[in-house]
């Protein structure tokens, strides 16, 4: 027998979700170190299911250090589940699979209204045993009908379309490095397009100083204004601005977000002594269609 083919069993110790969110702490909060994944997915679900939090959201005043150290999705999802209107038995489309998580599923607002997920390719996990539809389509050109869902979300998608999302196994053309795309505007126009009179529309992006980050582009005020432009014409709409600070994610404007870049977290660039873990300042919008 050849000693050298036999497999070593490891000697580290397999840590507890405990343990490695205490290991996550107790090293100072360093982004996507041991412990950060745990520590962020817990505070996502505590945060959805806070009432007390999204009526603060509501009324623009989050608590002292809120997010301290985590990226964008802590602030995105509370947001975007404050926002949602209080519907039954309509069509709901998550353009993007940001909702694709048990704990996100788990929303009342799930339970009594059709939801389907539109993504490129198959992802792992499903939930077709709870009878969410999945779609697999390029956001650019839907197959669905015109006025066909009540709510969209497109939750931190559409900065990803005409990147380079090879890291999520997607081998498509995309725009080259250092470019702007406006690929996205064709996302926006689909949403309208398949949104019914009264639906509600929702958009979060990165927002900033542009920047090409290869898998995601940040939008500026100049992008910004192209989305504008299109949801005047068939709605109303109102933009919500946040920014990660020292202590963690405040209510901001644009104005003051304009000069913010991103820490991307597969190069380096960006990164800084704040504790950011990835974008520094999101845009949300929340629309409504004629």
């Amino acid at each position: 027998m050849n000693i050298f083919n036999k497999k070593r069993k490891s000697t580290l110790p397999i840590l507890s979700v405990d343990d490695k969110i205490s290991q996550y702490i107790d090293n100072g909060r360093i982004p996507w170190s041991i412990g950060y994944q745990e520590h962020k997915d817990i505070s996502i679900t505590k945060a959805i299911n806070d009432s007390s939090l999204k009526q603060n959201i509501l009324s623009e005043n989050l608590p002292e250090n809120f997010g301290l150290g985590l990226d964008e999705r802590i602030i995105e999802y509370p947001w975007i589940f404050s926002n949602l209107k209080n519907i039954e038995e309509k069509q709901i489309l998550d353009a993007g699979s940001t909702f694709n998580f048990a704990n996100i599923l788990a929303q009342p607002i799930f339970k009594n209204n059709k939801l389907t997920i539109a993504t490129y390719a198959p992802e792992s996990p499903n939930f077709n045993d709870l009878g969410i539809s999945y779609v697999y389509t390029d956001l650019r050109d839907t197959p669905f009908k015109d006025n066909m869902f009540d709510m969209v979300v497109s939750h931190s998608t559409i900065e990803h379309i005409d990147m380079d999302n090879s890291i999520y196994g997607y081998d498509i053309d995309h725009v080259g490095e250092e470019k702007k795309s406006y690929d996205y505007l064709l996302a926006v126009k689909e949403y309208v397009r398949i949104l019914n009179s009264e639906g509600q529309l929702i958009i979060t992006f990165p927002f900033g100083k542009f920047e090409n980050h290869g898998f995601f582009q940040q939008f500026d005020s100049e992008m910004l204004e192209k989305i504008n432009d299109i949801l005047k014409e068939f709605g109303t709409f109102k933009l919500t601005f946040f920014q990660y600070k020292n202590n963690g994610w405040i209510f901001t404007s644009e104005s003051d977000c304009k000069d913010v870049v991103s820490f991307n977290p597969h190069t380096g660039k960006g990164k800084a002594e704040d504790g950011a873990a990835h974008c520094r300042s999101i845009c949300c919008i929340n629309f409504t269609k004629k």
